[in-house]
């Protein structure tokens, strides 16, 4: 290929997801999946679908599924967005409402497709820096700005900041779409503010099924805003590709929304784990950040955790590491089950011992 050439194609640097292991006998701790399998009603729905109705394009409006998800946050059906998965939510989020001249504010430490985007779309931002203790700093948001994105829980740290927080963020830039990203509020007690939208105009909620509802598989996300906004973002997305969502993902979402006993039994059974996995890593010396998700974020003072990292890998035993300078140190473990985090714990113990 000639330079002329070369000169003219796109040099973005991709978001890089967790690793997909292939093989049996893996521990798969990396990629903040939920490691129980969707509900029944999702399972039993699947088998029903009619395969011969495929040569059709799905549906457009999908109203009964917004009907559903409106009764979780009061909002009505023009105030609901549905994409393929959170993350194509978002993309489109950032074309629709970050147009300015002004550069987009989300913080230094957070998922790190936010600069993806903000260069796909030729975007400029700015990352405000977490405070020594790896909360969000508020009073970094409250200043001239082409919008505000924030993560909450955040990740990778998984810790989550109280509404009280968010409001202020949001009453002080009355001028800036400010997106909060809620894919792990399920998990969190602080709670979501997509009740909020009706009271501020300003306000997005984004959240997804990947995490919460073990669908990570089907990509489904939606978000919750004002019906103005929402008209601008299905006109985006009308510009860019009008059937997002599928016809299978809007039954298996559906049915997911339908089986409310079956979600408030895992994500308890998750947290019950979590609870577990941080009490384990403190009996090994370990520093577990404040978790609101279905991951925790931990180091190990005078320790190599990018060495245990690879230690666990080689033993099939799959978590995250952080090339960032300042979080080096740290790993990021999804909740599994009890016998995987058992198994996690047990190796670690063990690379230590052997260390020692």
């Amino acid at each position: 290929m000639n330079d002329r050439l070369k000169e003219k194609l796109s040099r973005i640097e991709p978001y890089v997801p967790g690793e997909q292991p292939k093989g049996t006998n893996i521990i798969k701790l990396n990629t903040n999946e939920n490691p129980y399998p969707p509900s029944q009603r999702v399972l039993n729905a699947l088998k029903e679908i009619d395969g011969k109705s495929l040569n059709l394009y799905p549906d457009f409006v999908c109203s009964e599924l917004k009907q559903e998800l409106g009764k979780l946050s009061g909002a009505k059906e023009d105030e609901i967005f549905l994409g393929n998965g959170s993350d194509e939510v978002l993309a489109l989020c950032f074309k629709a409402f970050f147009n300015s001249e002004t550069p987009v504010l989300f913080p230094e430490i957070s998922y790190s497709f936010y600069s993806v985007w903000t260069e796909f779309f030729n975007i400029p931002y700015k990352c405000v820096p977490l405070k020594d203790d790896f909360h969000i700093d508020i009073e970094g948001f409250m200043c001239e700005n082409g919008g505000i994105v924030i993560p909450n829980p955040n990740a990778p740290t998984a810790i989550a900041e109280g509404k009280e927080n968010l409001i202020k963020i949001i009453e002080n830039n009355p001028d800036s779409v400010v997106i909060i990203d809620e894919a792990y509020v399920d998990f969190s007690d602080k709670g979501s503010v997509a009740d909020l939208i009706h009271k501020y105009d300003n306000l997005v909620v984004v959240q997804t099924y990947s995490k919460s509802r073990a669908l990570a598989g089907i990509r489904f996300g939606f978000a919750y805003a004002n019906s103005e906004l929402i008209k601008v973002l299905e006109g985006v997305k009308n510009s860019f590709n009008s059937y997002t969502v599928n016809t299978v993902t809007k039954i298996l979402a559906y049915e997911s929304l339908k089986d409310r006993d079956y979600f408030n039994k895992t994500v308890e059974k998750i947290k019950k784990t979590r609870a577990k996995l941080i009490k384990g890593l403190d009996k090994l010396g370990f520093e577990t950040l404040d978790s609101s998700a279905n991951f925790v974020f931990t180091t190990k003072k005078n320790a190599d955790c990018e060495a245990l990292f690879e230690y666990l890998k080689a033993n099939n035993i799959y978590v995250r590491h952080f090339n960032n300078p300042k979080i080096k140190n740290y790993l990021r473990i999804t909740v599994g089950t009890d016998e995987a985090t058992e198994a996690l714990l047990e190796k670690i113990k063990v690379y230590f011992e052997e260390k020692s």
